[in-house]
């Protein structure tokens, strides 16, 4: 009897070190990594709006009705672009201007007197993620800009991104893209399961697969006409998207490609020409 009960505990050790081993993942592998969205019901289209889906309906670029809209279209992400303040508060706006001040150099109360067009302030990234994680469908598609004073900021701005997310638990609606690889890698150095895209295209597959990073962003000129470009990234298991894709005839050569994502100005139409392609 006492035989008998050392070989249960025996294969009850073994069961349970095997189911263990199941159970662990390999924060790098990003097939694993795209898990971390395993919560949320993003849709299936690739369809990427450019500063929100602003275009359509004459709202601002980049801003909170924008970025709802794009919501309400139902896409896989929407884009918009980071800032970070003289006083380090992150904010929402393409360029390194608003209301005629640099952002940069202003302190976040100095730009509340300058409005969006639709009355809007100018948004602070803590309201985006508010927003974007009140639903499941939507990415939030976060660029972050290069500082115009030094890379100190640009990193910091980095950093900070990543506090503010974390500090959210917004990290599954989240991939990070930047023109600036050295903030891409502060992001995975920050956090080694975040998903991030390089928005320039002076790299290697191999570099790219080598730093952990999700996919190429590359403008459609890049890749136009380029198929052993695309045939490099994907056999190194790097995602695709494309910027920004608004002329008719070029949505459909990527749709044809098979991207997995379509940044646009025009989602509307994009949304149109891939479901009519499902159908076929």
């Amino acid at each position: 009897m006492l035989n008998m009960n050392k070989q249960v505990f025996f294969f009850l050790g073994i069961l349970t070190i095997l189911l263990s081993a199941c159970q662990m993942k390999n924060p790098s592998d990003k097939n694993q990594k795209i898990s971390l969205n395993n919560n949320l019901d993003v849709a299936k289209n690739g369809v990427v709006a450019h500063r929100g889906a602003w275009k359509n309906k004459q709202l601002p670029k980049n801003s909170l009705a924008a970025l709802q809209n794009a919501f309400l279209l139902g896409v896989t992400g929407s884009e918009y672009d980071l800032q970070l303040t003289a006083d380090e508060v992150i904010v929402v706006n393409h360029d390194p201007d608003f209301g005629g001040m640099k952002i940069e150099e202003s302190d976040y109360e100095d730009l509340l007197p300058y409005k969006l067009s639709n009355g809007e302030d100018l948004p602070k990234f803590e309201t985006f993620l508010q927003a974007g994680m009140s639903q499941n469908k939507t990415l939030l598609i976060t660029e972050l800009k290069a500082s115009t004073l030094n890379k100190e900021r640009s990193l910091l701005l980095a950093e900070k991104v990543v506090e503010k997310v974390n500090e959210l638990k917004a990290n599954p609606w989240i991939i990070y893209i930047s023109f600036d690889y050295d903030i891409l890698r502060k992001i995975i150095q920050l956090d080694s399961s975040a998903l991030t895209m390089y928005l320039g295209d002076n790299l290697s597959a191999d570099s790219l697969a080598r730093d952990n990073i999700y996919g190429a962003d590359y403008h459609f000129s890049v890749f136009e006409n380029n198929d052993s470009l695309i045939n490099e990234l994907r056999s190194r298991d790097l995602k695709l998207n494309v910027w920004t894709l608004n002329d008719s005839t070029k949505m459909d050569f990527f749709i044809d490609h098979d991207f997995d994502f379509y940044t646009s100005d025009e989602p509307e139409i994009l949304l149109q020409k891939i479901k009519a392609k499902k159908l076929k």
